[in-house]
């Protein structure tokens, strides 16, 4: 499918489309780890629902959809962390980018740019200094066009 970008609509998502937040999340979270049974994804969207409501609410969470004649093909959202500061600065925001995705008949358009772009502008907006994601290695090559980089200091995680 061949998309004019020109006709890309990009908007942010308000607190009234929590819904649609969830049910984008949910299509990510399948692409990437398969579908789950009906009783789970019951409790999940719940959990999701109001994750969202109360992260709108708190201004910690943003999001921009595209869209082309009403229909939504790819979606991008930053959850807004405070970090305590340092000598440099007394506290800092970081972003960290979560469910970039693009409804498959739309993928390399350019479509995820244009979300990211819009993700990166807000959070100069909102003072945030330092934006993080995992990635796939399908969505990499965007990523360090954009500047991402290997983090400065080593990253690791427990699992608990």
């Amino acid at each position: 499918m061949q998309i004019d970008l020109s006709k890309i609509e990009i908007r942010e998502i308000g607190a009234n489309e929590v819904e649609l937040l969830t049910t984008y999340r949910i299509a990510y979270l399948t692409e990437l780890q398969g579908e789950q049974t009906a009783e789970y994804q019951g409790k999940l969207k719940k959990e999701l629902n109001a994750y969202f409501r109360e992260a709108l609410a708190e201004k910690r969470f943003f999001a921009y959809l595209a869209e082309l004649k009403g229909e939504i093909l790819s979606f991008g959202a930053m959850v807004i962390k405070k970090i305590p500061g340092d000598f440099n600065q007394s506290s800092y925001l970081e972003g960290d980018i979560l469910n970039m995705f693009t409804i498959p008949v739309a993928r390399r358009n350019g479509i995820s740019a244009l979300i990211l772009q819009q993700l990166i502008n807000e959070a100069r907006n909102r003072g945030i200094s330092k934006i993080s994601l995992h990635t796939s290695k399908d969505g990499e090559k965007l990523y360090r066009k954009f500047g991402f980089n290997d983090p400065v200091y080593p990253v690791l995680e427990l699992c608990l």
